[in-house]
């Protein structure tokens, strides 16, 4: 899943260490999510768009490729 939280994390010039702290996760999950390698669960994304004060929407982009993809199995 895309995402533009590095961006969003380099706005307001936070570490990954420190986003990671906001959000109680680790460094790894931080740095997992921003390179696309994690999609975050469910309530992480909220807390993220709650942290940024945007949609969920605003933040993470579905791969529409790999919805066709999983729709299809």
């Amino acid at each position: 899943m895309k995402n533009r939280l590095r961006v969003l994390r380099a706005e307001k010039k936070w570490s990954q260490a420190l986003l990671a702290e906001k959000l109680d996760v680790s460094r790894q999950t931080i740095n997992a999510i921003e390179i696309e390698k994690y999609d975050p669960s469910l309530k992480l994304a909220f807390n993220v768009s709650i942290l940024f004060n945007l949609s969920i929407e605003d933040i993470f982009i579905p791969n529409p490729n790999k919805i066709e993809n999983d729709q299809s199995d």
